[in-house]
């Protein structure tokens, strides 16, 4: 039938291949090692930070990413996607950091006037994490570098182009964590749902939602949270005023990842007062 060939059955079986299948899969698999800094286009600067800074939040269904944004005593408050962290907020959530320890962590109530797809968590410890840099400008440009960092849920290996596993990554702890480069494409003026406008190469994966995308000093620019070609189609990027776009701008769009862009991210973190407002 032809319907198997069209893009979206195309995605729908991506997604039983990376659900059903793994699940099958992952019990005659065995860990793989990852390198946070194995791709030769990283910036060994950033790639440091972004180790630092990225948590993964593990959920009772599944896991995601999230950033350090704050620290106050013992106390680390974690940026993350509202998606993560929705499927649980009365059970709390485990918060593995840099060192390979898991925190138990629990969901700041807050209020989100515009509805941004993201959430705010936090952990107690008496260690020293690192907090990430904001930037001093909210600006961002096309062409600009950019590196995203979280842990993938799931890896594939390879022989050849022949992929022999798919491996679930929740128990490798840190060896799961992954820094991916890319560059700003698009920077739309209309708004996906979630707050969502900052299109960009980078290969995001399930599970890297939540986490930063850091310019090449390492400062926030983002917070990731779309990945490329949703299953959805041209409704995924269906923009909060209702319209859709154009047929040359969503073929565009869907070969991107999404980013929660900084400025968005800053009237979140202030609404929450985590942040002071610039008057500037």
């Amino acid at each position: 039938m032809l319907i198997m060939f069209s893009p979206i059955a195309r995605r729908l079986f991506l997604i039983f291949i990376t659900t059903f299948c793994v699940i099958q899969l992952y019990a005659h698999s065995s860990p793989v090692v990852l390198g946070a800094t194995s791709d030769p286009d990283v910036d060994v600067t950033a790639a440091k930070i972004a180790n630092q800074v990225t948590v993964r939040i593990l959920t009772q269904s599944g896991s995601g990413s999230g950033v350090v944004i704050k620290r106050e005593g013992q106390t680390y408050t974690v940026l993350t996607n509202n998606h993560v962290v929705a499927d649980s907020p009365e059970d709390g959530y485990g918060i593995l950091t840099a060192d390979d320890k898991i925190y138990q962590g629990q969901q700041v109530n807050g209020v989100n006037t515009k509805k941004l797809d993201l959430a705010l968590v936090k952990f107690t410890s008496p260690q020293d994490y690192q907090v990430v840099k904001l930037p001093k400008s909210k600006a961002i440009s096309e062409g600009e570098t950019v590196y995203a960092s979280g842990f993938p849920a799931w890896h594939f290996v390879f022989k050849g182009k022949k992929i022999t596993k798919m491996e679930e990554t929740r128990n490798w702890g840190v060896k799961a964590f992954q820094v991916k480069p890319g560059t700003i494409k698009m920077q739309i003026t209309k708004t996906l749902p979630g707050g969502y406008q900052l299109g960009n190469t980078n290969d995001i994966f399930q599970g890297m939602s939540g986490g930063p995308a850091l310019n090449q000093q390492g400062e926030l620019i983002g917070i990731n949270g779309l990945l490329k070609y949703p299953f959805q189609g041209i409704e995924a990027f269906t923009f909060t005023d209702g319209t859709i776009p154009k047929e040359e701008d969503y073929l565009q769009m869907e070969s991107l990842s999404w980013a929660i862009p900084i400025d968005n991210v800053l009237a979140f973190l202030e609404e929450q007062e985590i942040v002071k407002e610039d008057k500037t």
